[in-house]
């Protein structure tokens, strides 16, 4: 109830009806007034403020309160009502025997009222005994006799409204009137606050509306309790508000619940609360089991105690606080009962699989099918709508239920894919118990393996391992790896490892690496599918291969065998037809720089069904796709990696998602795609977040993000994940070169090249260390070379430039190759424009886009450069020739100026041969310095006599964006076309 120092808001129209009513009443006019309305709305005291009006206009006020307590008392309120006229009177109603048709009191009341006009005032008359009830449908029977005025409260329905409602011919020709309470506006909420509180923020009153409902009753306990706190209606204090709120809502849900005698109502009451919206009123009502009330009654009932709003004729439930108020006071075991029966009657009744989850979880285990399989249709449901922590929460509960091994095992798998995200400590946990139970036919232990890697747990793969090495492959398990590739040769400052601590480095999802087989000792996965033996067809020999290939992505991404307790980990098995084997031995190839066709054969032949039908995994195949990069084959890479994108899509894990976009993403990098990287990542965080990613990964993450910013023209968030601290642990990994390259990218960017050297140099030190040799996993090699030809170190500079182009032969593939052919024409002082040509030539058929536009680039400063020296030279030999009439800069020891710097867009200005005239030296034109670097670009392109489809797919841009890089290029230039721009860039007399 309102508290009544309070004013009653927004009730103008009510009281001015009753004024009007106690009015007519001292003309002798009757009256029956109802004041209906949902508990807490202030029926009670609008009818107190009636009676205190009449009472002041010498009316005659008799009152009384009808109570729950009272509702089997016989004329309790009739006694009440009598009581002030007749001190005797409730004795005699009480011990009286009762008679048919008696009406004790009546005649006498009315009698009385000749002489006086009277107002009854009777609150709460839902909980009217019955005899009270007769005795006042009779006194609305005499009203038209008598200056007598009815006036009550009720907070019943429709359904149970007294005979002397509106539309009822009890009355006559008596005045019937039915006020009907609404709630508070958002104006009346305000009002209070500021009664209550003073002047507030909108925001606080706002909030104040919702949580209430505009009930006065709440909305003035809550601050007047608010107040008592000490604190002012401000925004910052919604929090503390919303406790308030909650706590009062829940006060008052008790306490209607504790009038709610019924037995009946109150089981309907708490099958409602766990039902919901989700049955109907009736279904709600066959939860409780056969009773005699009738329907029509039980509605009544729960309409007037307040708790249950009505929603389309049927009661419907209140909010979670009120709901948990009335299941409080159940025992635990009939809640999780009743919540059982109400699961399998929505299931019955075919309803959706959100509502059927949400009641089991709270339910006890059904013992059906159908439970399992809800559950899980509800984890997809929660997941493609982004509540995780709600997908989880269904597979929890669908792990109570009885299972079979095999499906407890893939349910296990699939809610620790979810929790790999969102409680990765959990995942693993779990995880680790499945690998040391789960049954070996069914996959599970290495698809639980494969998980944990992919969330950056190199210890299952161990933990999978039995206690002797050697058993866990054939007799090639028990060779040492030591013979994989041959002893390393000093290259540049960085020294390459020994055979026996070969390793490698990986740029995939896992971002790990591996050695690479001695091809003289092993054949390659067609030979061994070939020769396969009836034991590789056995489920344990096929998941000890698994688990073998794991276990070397597990050592690739964090060694721990200088540990004591530590086993090394075993070579591949030489026989196998595990497409797994096939995707990491793909992988080993492929960064040790040797065998291109098997390893683009091996990687093929990871995504091959298992002749086995055991299910594939994601680790290998991710190797497997970063091979084919390496191989130049990316457009089979990107097939692939939507083929993983979708499967993983399908079993919902997230962190399978986000690595294959990590890969998808250093794909579009090495084609010259940022703006498609920049999105991949984007995906990626958004399906795991930063914080979430594991140290391992990290580095890894971070370059991709920090090369796409600087080829995207975001320089400055460059810096910012350049700069940002990376967790000790990912110091330690393999992915770290990746990281170290970035920001050498960086630094190169930045025109400090002893910065970039630095950075380079650390990347090879670290990817020799792991045994990555292959050029084209990162070029380190030939970006340190620029850097020391940039700082005049030109013999290191040819030093690196060819051992990178003598790696990228033997590895042979157009990308590396061509790269590596670039970087040497850059640092070599002789015959680089033949470089440069020879450059363009290898990465015109290869997809580094990005390459070769630079190539194409350099050649066209290079030979402008020339062209330049020969025009010089011309006009040299014409002005001041020697006695035998040759030009003195023909010689062989003249002096030739240097070359473009390395690593800058190139463009006129190149240095002229020394001797040579000032104004015969190459200038920029006046609007050189204006161009934007892909003006820049585009001119050069332009000049050199390209098309506009020509230089579109160079620059891998539409035609339209290179019409208008021209038209800005015309502008700044202050030229009409592309003859002036040929005749500027060719320089003096088409030179």
């Amino acid at each position: 109830m309102a508290p009544p120092d309070l004013p009653l808001l927004e009730r103008d129209r009510e009281k001015a009806v009753l004024s009007a009513v106690i009015g007519e009443l001292r003309s002798g006019r009757p009256a029956l007034v109802t004041v209906t309305g949902q508990p807490g709305l202030g029926q009670n005291e609008l009818l107190r403020w009636a009676a205190g009006q009449a009472k002041d206009g010498g009316v005659h006020v008799l009152s009384a309160r009808a109570t729950p307590a009272e509702h089997e008392l016989r004329y309790g309120v009739v006694a009440q009502l009598l009581t002030p006229e007749d001190r005797d009177m409730a004795s005699r109603l009480f011990v009286a025997p009762q008679r048919p048709g008696g009406l004790p009191g009546l005649n006498h009341l009315l009698t009385a009222c000749r002489d006086r006009p009277t107002l009854l005032v009777v609150h709460d008359v839902q909980w009217l005994d019955p005899a009270s009830l007769r005795w006042l449908e009779a006194l609305a029977r005499r009203l038209p006799r008598a200056p007598v005025a009815l006036l009550t409260s009720t907070t019943g329905t429709a359904i149970d409204r007294p005979e002397w409602s509106v539309g009822t011919p009890l009355t006559g020709l008596a005045s019937t009137i039915e006020l009907a309470l609404p709630p508070l506006t958002a104006s009346g909420v305000a009002a209070a606050v500021r009664a209550v509180c003073g002047p507030a923020d909108a925001a606080f009153t706002e909030y104040l509306a919702e949580t209430t409902r505009g009930v006065p009753a709440v909305v003035h306990e809550v601050l007047h309790r608010f107040t008592r706190a000490g604190r002012a209606p401000r925004a910052e204090h919604v929090e503390h508000l919303r406790a308030l709120t909650a706590e009062v809502v829940g006060d008052h849900a008790a306490r209607a619940l504790s009038e709610l005698r019924d037995p009946v109502a109150v089981d309907v009451l708490r099958a409602l609360a766990v039902c919901g919206d989700l049955l109907d009123f009736p279904l709600v009502c066959t939860l409780v089991g056969p009773h005699p009330v009738p329907e029509a009654r039980l509605r009544a009932a729960l309409g007037a105690s307040g708790l249950l709003t009505t929603r389309g004729g049927s009661p419907s439930g209140h909010d979670a606080v009120v709901r948990a108020r009335i299941l409080e006071e159940m025992p635990a075991a009939d809640r999780a009962d009743l919540y059982a029966r109400a699961a399998r009657l929505a299931q019955r009744v075919a309803v959706a699989d959100q509502g059927i989850a949400e009641l089991l979880l709270r339910a006890r285990p059904v013992g059906a099918p159908w439970a399992v399989d809800t559950l899980r249709r509800g984890f997809a449901a929660a997941l493609r709508s982004g509540r995780r922590d709600r997908a989880t929460a269904y597979l929890t509960r669908a792990l109570d239920e009885p299972l079979r091994a095999e499906e407890r095992g893939r349910v296990e798998l699939q809610l620790a894919s979810v929790q790999m995200v969102t409680a990765p400590v959990a995942a693993e946990r779990r995880l680790h118990g499945l690998i040391r139970s789960a049954d070996t036919r069914a996959g599970l232990r290495s698809q639980a393996v494969d998980l944990c890697i992919l969330g950056g747990d190199t210890r299952a793969a161990r933990l999978a391992q039995p206690a002797a090495p050697g058993t866990l492959g054939t007799a090639a398990a028990a060779r040492a790896p030591d013979d994989a590739v041959p002893r390393a040769e000093r290259v540049g400052d960085a020294v390459k490892p020994s055979a026996s601590r070969d390793r490698a480095v990986s740029g995939a999802a896992t971002a790990s690496g591996g050695t690479a087989p001695d091809p003289a000792s092993r054949n390659d996965f067609g030979h061994h599918l070939g020769n396969t033996g009836s034991a590789d067809n056995d489920a344990i020999v096929s998941e000890r291969h698994e688990l073998i290939a794991l276990l070397r992505v597990a050592r690739f991404l964090r060694h721990d065998e200088t540990c004591l307790d530590v086993h090394p980990a075993p070579a591949l098995p030489e026989h196998s037809h595990s497409p797994a084997v096939a995707g990491v031995r793909a992988w080993e190839h492929a960064v040790a720089g040797v065998h291109l066709e098997t390893s683009r054969r091996l990687a093929r032949a990871a995504f091959a069904p298992d002749p086995g039908g055991r299910p594939p995994l994601v680790t290998p195949r991710l190797f497997a796709c970063r091979a084919l990069l390496l191989t130049d084959d990316g457009d089979e890479a990107e097939a692939h990696l939507a083929t993983l994108l979708n499967e993983a899509h399908r079993q919902r894990a997230a962190i399978a998602i986000a690595h294959v976009l990590a890969v998808r993403a250093d794909l579009h990098i090495r084609h010259g795609r940022p703006d498609a990287a920049a999105r991949d990542l984007a995906a990626a965080e958004a399906e795991l977040p930063l914080t979430r990613l594991h140290p391992l990964f990290v580095p890894y993450w971070a370059s991709l993000n920090l090369v796409a910013d600087l080829l995207n023209g975001r320089a400055d968030r460059a810096r910012e994940v350049a700069s940002r601290p990376v967790p000790s642990l990912a110091e330690e990994c393999a992915t770290t070169a990746y990281l170290l390259f970035a920001r050498g990218v960086l630094a190169r960017s930045e025109d400090d090249p002893h910065r970039a050297r630095a950075h380079f140099r650390a990347c090879g030190r670290w990817m020799l260390h792991y045994g990555c040799v292959n050029p084209a996993v990162l070029p380190w090699r030939s970006l340190a070379a620029e850097s020391a030809h940039a700082l005049g170190d030109d013999e290191e500079a040819l030093r690196l430039a060819r051992e990178e182009l003598r790696l990228a032969a033997r590895w042979g593939t157009r990308s590396a190759l061509g790269r590596a052919e670039l970087s040497l024409a850059v640092v070599c002082g002789e015959n680089r424009a033949e470089h440069f040509r020879a450059a363009v030539a290898t990465l015109s058929e290869s997809p580094a886009r990005t390459a070769y536009t630079r190539a194409v680039l350099e050649l066209a400063s290079a030979e402008s450069a020339e062209a330049g020296r020969r025009t010089a030279l011309t006009l040299a030999s014409r002005r001041s020739p020697t006695a035998d009439g040759a030009a003195p800069g023909a010689h062989a020891g003249s002096t030739q100026g240097p070359p473009a710097p390395a690593g800058r867009s190139p463009g006129w200005g190149a240095p002229a041969p020394h001797g040579a005239a000032p104004h015969l030296r190459q200038r920029p034109p006046a609007g050189w310095p204006a161009l934007s670097p892909a003006e820049h670009e585009t001119a050069l392109l332009a000049a050199r006599g390209l098309g506009n489809r020509e230089i579109a797919a160079t620059l891998s841009v539409t035609t339209r964006a290179v019409e208008l890089r021209l038209s800005g290029v015309y502008r700044k230039l202050r030229i009409r076309g592309r003859e002036e721009l040929r005749a500027l860039s060719h320089g003096p007399e088409g030179g």
